[in-house]
Parts: C-alpha cells; structure tokens; sequence
C-alpha cells in the first residue's frame, strides 16, 4: 500500500509484552504495556487522519484504520488497545498520516498492574535517517533492561546493521536485520544471550535507508519505566533543560554517546550554577554524568545544563530519578521560538489527590545567546476543539536559563479532561522571532499521600 496523504508522521507503537510476569506485576520489565497515540493538529485547518499499523518486519500489507478530523490546533488520543482490528499482543509499528501537519507523543499504559503506573513517554518523527543512536542500552544492568524498536521509514525495504558498544568504546556485539517499509524491528536487551549476564552501553544503528528508533528501560525489580527516542545524527553541543541534585528528592544524570566510531572525544556538562564535568568517551560509546558528582555542585540544586564535546559530536539523553521519578528526555542540539506538546493534563485537585489523573508540567530553557523579558515566552493551553482556553505570560528568561509552566499558572483549575470522561489537550510554547527554546513535559501520577510518578517528553518544534 502506498503512502499517499503528506506531511506525514512516522510513529512508533511499542507494545510490551508480558514476560513471565509476577502475580502482582512488581517488575515493569515483565509488566504488558498498550499504547495510547496522543496527536495534535499544528496547522491551519482540519486534518484528515489515517494511521497504518505494521504488526512484524516483514509486514507489506499493513492495517490501516480511519480517524475523525482533527480541528486545526486540537489534539486527541487513539488507545490502541480499543481497536477491533488490531490483534491483542500486537507488537509493531505505525505511520500516522494527514493532510495538516501533525505531531505525536505515544502513551505507554501499563495493564493489570497493581506496582507499575509510570507511563513512559516518547515522541513520533517527521522523517528518518541513515543512522539512530540510541543512547544508553542495558541489559540488567542498575537493575534495569532495554526495549528498542528500529523502524523503517523509507520507500523501500532495508538492511539494518544494530551494534552494541559498552562503556569502554568495544564492539560487543552485531546483528544484521531485514525491515519493509513502516515496519519495525524489536530487540529485547535482556533477551540477547551475545551480551553476558549484563551489559552497559550504547547502540548504533546503520542502514542502507531511511530509519528511526526509539527505546524503553524497564526495571528488573521494581516498577521503573521509562522511554526515549533515538537520535539520527549529533551536534558538539546539547541543551538539557532538567538538571537536578537532591532538589525535591530528586537527581539526573545524562547518559552521553560519541556519534563517532573511529575518534574519542571529551565531553564537559556545564550545569546552570557554574559546576562542571569533563569525561573522555571513547568511539560509539557513552559515558555518565550525574549532576550531584559534577565540580562545584551544590545540593538542592535545580537548574539547566549544557554538554559540549571538543572533538566529534555527541548525543545526550537526561534521566531524573527518586522520589518515584523515572523519567528520560532527548537533550536538544537547537532550539526553536515555536514548541508543541501534544499531551498536557492538569486535574482538579480532587482526582490529583486520589490518583485518578495527571497533571503536567513544563519546563522551558532558553538556549539562545540573548536574554528574555518578562511577557516576550508565552505558553497556550488548547483544550481538545482547538480552543485556546488559557495562556501563561512567562517570566523573564536568562539566556541559558529556564523557567516552569502548568495548566494552573493560566488560572485553569482542570486541563484536558472532561466531564463525558474523555480526554484531550495540549500546549504551545511560543518565544519571539529568532528565540531559541528547548522544552520538556513532565507528567506526573499521585500514587499515595505525598508519593508519585513521572515521566518526560520532549516537546515538538513547529517553526524554526
């Protein structure tokens, strides 16, 4: 079947299935996830929506499934799970089409578990690449094992090369793979006997096409879980706009990959309070940076970071942890004056309180050289029609600074639920012309008094 309705969006749908789960689902690495498609309509008139679903590598015939219209600026959910048509322990891929531009955040539910509620997070793509790095790989390793799909987003079938670097830049292993176009390939970290007992590193992926990735860390004994995407390509500076030491219980690190497979490269995370690290990273492999150990670093810490590498480029992904955190977000190499997140939730303080729903919140850092007046960032929030229901005017932002935002700051008691039960909202974060922005969204879950999870994503640029 023909691709035929552009822009499109190619989405990766990862299902998890169960692997000989504990009666009570307390490991998220044997916990069954479904996925929920949060998409938002970014252009100026109603979408037409189709998605085609790829159950296997091989897939040449996919499924494909009809949506309503999508208003311009509205966003919405496709729970994958409530498709007739698409067979339970589906495990496989999509591509979202439309006549609008649009972008897409997919929602990782977890099923029939009591222990896990985090919900990871990742983002769809517009386009794909020669090569996906995917940061940070583990095979129980930290307590923790990895999930990652590559996706074909090409016109055509291709040949996909995935190679397993640990931490001291050595090939420990490589498997070569077949993928049609808008299928996906899965690999399971835990289940790759060619990696020991355990591993710690990266992955790189080579392809004579177009492809992508995206990637889930699932503990392997507590209720863990995370997601990120892959990156195509590296820039030798990122922008993380979470950093974090012991602030609200709270810390980060970066998990940092050399894109390079011949050269090293040393790398220095600058954090927005002046403390700093530096660590060589040898070819293809990452390198950890925890902002508690960094120079200078002082506890309660909460700001930004930059990472800079003095030789090849590099790829970063941030992790926040404790206090229920588990959270994993894309560093970005630009920024952009215009950002969306396709998936903002805000509850009442009742169903906050018992846990019945989220709440988001969004942080912005200002990657640019030049500083931001109070009133020049500005955040909507857009309920499910397209209605922008409430706007925060932000602070001033110093340049390499951040500021936070959430439903509440623009005088909203509820966000993206309503009364007939169904769901639906996003926000766009837009700067002045020629601002450079870089966002991330936290979604968090009350699970008991004063305990909760969260997850991040990045949010979307929608102008340069």
């Amino acid at each position: 079947m023909k691709i035929k309705l552009l822009p499109f969006l190619a989405v990766l749908a990862i299902v998890v299935a169960a692997v000989s789960p504990s009666p009570a689902y307390a490991q998220a690495y044997s916990t069954s996830f479904t996925t929920s498609i949060t998409y938002q309509n970014i252009g100026s008139g109603p979408a037409q929506i189709s998605l085609l679903f790829y159950p296997s590598p091989d897939t040449t015939d996919p499924i494909e499934i009809t949506r309503p219209d999508l208003p311009a600026g509205a966003s919405t959910s496709l729970f994958i799970g409530g498709l007739n048509d698409i067979p339970n322990n589906f495990r496989g891929s999509a591509i979202l089409q439309a006549n609008q531009p649009i972008l897409a955040t997919l929602v990782q539910l977890p099923q029939n578990s009591t222990t896990v509620r985090n919900r990871p997070l990742s983002n769809g793509f517009l386009s794909g690449d020669s090569t996906s790095l995917i940061a940070t790989v583990l095979k129980n390793n930290f307590e923790t094992s990895t999930i990652f799909s590559v996706q074909n987003v090409g016109t055509s079938a291709t040949t996909a090369t995935i190679r397993f670097y640990n931490t001291s830049a050595t090939e420990v292993h490589s498997m070569t793979v077949n993928i049609e176009p808008g299928a996906a390939y899965f690999v399971d970290a835990g289940q790759v006997s060619q990696l020991g007992s355990s591993f710690n590193g990266s992955v790189v992926v080579t392809s004579n096409g177009q492809i992508i990735s995206s990637a889930m860390e699932l503990s392997t004994t507590g209720p863990a879980a995370s997601a990120f995407e892959g990156v195509g390509s590296g820039s030798t500076t990122f922008y993380m706009p979470s950093a974090l030491c012991n602030a609200f219980g709270s810390n980060t690190s970066y998990a940092v990959q050399n894109t390079s497979l011949t050269e090293s490269t040393n790398v220095t995370v600058t954090y927005s309070n002046g403390a700093t690290e530096t660590k060589t990273i040898g070819p293809g492999a990452k390198q950890s940076f925890i902002a508690c150990d960094a120079t200078g670093m002082s506890a309660g810490f909460s700001g930004a970071a930059t990472v800079t590498s003095d030789n090849t480029p590099v790829i970063a992904i941030g992790k926040a942890y404790g206090s229920g955190l588990s959270t994993a977000f894309v560093g970005a190499s630009s920024g952009s004056n215009e950002l969306a997140l396709p998936y903002v939730r805000w509850a009442n303080d009742t169903n906050w309180n018992n846990g019945s729903q989220q709440r988001t919140f969004i942080t912005i850092q200002n990657i640019g050289s030049s500083n931001l007046a109070a009133g020049d960032v500005v955040v909507e929030y857009i309920d499910k029609n397209g209605t922008v229901v409430g706007t925060h005017s932000l602070p001033a932002i110093p340049a390499g600074g951040k500021v936070n935002s959430n439903a509440s700051d623009a005088g909203l008691s509820e966000f993206g639920v309503y009364p007939d039960g169904s769901f639906g909202g996003g926000a766009i974060v837009r700067g002045p012309g020629g601002s450079q922005l870089a966002v991330v969204g936290r979604v968090s879950s009350l699970v008991g008094p004063g305990s909760f999870v969260s997850e991040d994503y990045n949010a979307m640029p929608i102008a340069p």
